[in-house]
């Protein structure tokens, strides 16, 4: 009788809950992503050249939309509505590129919608963090469990989005991901908790002015910039490398990528099993150290068995700084998760647009072997400014 008690105290409804809206909402998200560029060239019709704008647009408006939302929503009203909001506008976004095939409208409401929609799953985690913070959950572990939702969501999302495109249409490809926002909207409605706003300190209050103003957050940022720029550059840069300058077999791209994003689910686990143990920047470092060993790696060798390996230490370097990095940047901004856990996902986006600029030129220039060659460097400077950042316990 004792045990199904502790049982039942150990099975939090709130916490599945959690778990379930950072899963579909992945899904969701990573049926939409793999296949734009496809679905922009054959059903909009457009060149390259408007296909790559409509990304850094659809990039740069998600970071000023984040930013301003982010700023409110530590300050005022429900947490929770704001997701609710963000998830309607998510359904709104993958109706209208289900149905409208015009590209100006999907560059301006298409990019706004998705800019919008963008919001939730930042906001999810400041939600989770602070549920966790007033129900004294553990922080790291329960942030880590929900991250590798997300992992698993990329795991099963792009192959389905590529068999629900190419065998059913995207009309249907977008409907499903209609369904399954409308479907994280009622979950959100009916099973997460609305949280209290908490009360900071008046150094905090100073600090929320402007966390620029503290210069290991500066520090953190540009770092995480500099590491998703490299994790970008190679995601771009692979499959090309791989078919045109090493002729192995295409398919070898997907199975890479697979590779890595099962093997970053036990190693986010593990890292938010550790963190209290170790400290976060510890584990943050030894992170950057593999991704150093793994651009490397990918200078010194070429066989097919040698990228499998490396994907080891690829899947390190993601599975721990796509979960610890968010909570990092959370510690050094207490009372402020929101802005935070957006600054987190700001420096993805920015990191995103500064891969797509620097691979393409550096490809076509100097060949394939240059971008590797220019991450490994990257990866060392944002280890030596990660290294500059303090922990906090």
């Amino acid at each position: 009788m004792k045990s199904l008690l502790t049982r039942q105290r150990r099975i939090n409804p709130v916490y599945l809950a959690f778990m379930a809206v950072s899963f579909m909402t992945g899904v969701a998200g990573a049926l939409q992503a793999p296949t734009l560029s496809l679905f922009l060239t054959r059903e909009v019709q457009v060149r390259p050249f408007w296909v790559g704008l409509f990304f850094t647009v659809n990039a740069l408006a998600g970071i000023v939309i984040s930013l301003l939302v982010a700023k409110r929503s530590d300050s005022r009203g429900d947490r929770r509505h704001l997701i609710l909001f963000c998830c309607l506008m998510a359904v709104l976004n993958a109706l209208l590129f289900a149905f409208n095939r015009h590209y100006l409208t999907l560059i301006t409401l298409g990019v706004l919608l998705s800019g919008l929609a963008s919001v939730a799953m930042p906001q999810v985690f400041a939600l989770a963090r602070e549920y966790a913070d007033r129900s004294a959950r553990e922080v790291v572990m329960f942030s880590s469990v929900m991250r590798a939702q997300l992992s698993l969501a990329w795991v099963i999302g792009p192959p389905l989005s590529f068999a629900l495109a190419l065998n059913y249409g995207f009309v249907t490809l977008f409907s499903v991901a209609a369904g399954i926002f409308f479907l994280s909207l009622l979950l959100i409605w009916f099973t997460l908790p609305s949280v209290p706003r908490v009360v900071v300190t008046p150094e905090q209050v100073l600090l929320q002015l402007s966390p620029w103003k503290d210069s290991h957050v500066r520090l953190l940022f540009i770092a995480s910039v500099v590491m998703w720029a490299c994790n970008t550059m190679y995601i771009i840069d692979m499959p090309l490398y791989i078919s045109a300058t090493l002729g192995l077999p295409e398919k070898l791209a997907g199975l890479l990528m697979g590779t890595a994003a099962g093997l970053e689910i036990p190693i986010m686990l593990l890292a938010g099993h550790y963190a209290r143990r170790v400290g976060k920047r510890a584990l943050m470092l030894l992170a950057l150290v593999s991704a150093v060993l793994f651009y490397l790696g990918l200078v010194l060798f070429t066989s097919q068995t040698a990228l499998m390996v490396l994907q080891l230490f690829n899947a390190a370097f993601i599975g721990i700084i796509a979960g610890i990095g968010m909570l990092w940047f959370q510690d050094l901004m207490p009372g402020r998760a929101g802005a935070a856990t957006t600054l987190f996902t700001t420096s993805i986006s920015t990191g995103l647009i500064i891969a797509g600029l620097i691979q393409g030129a550096l490809s076509e220039h100097y060949g394939h072997e240059a971008v590797y060659w220019l991450a490994l460097i990257m990866a060392v400077v944002a280890l030596l400014l990660a290294a500059r950042v303090r922990d906090v316990r």
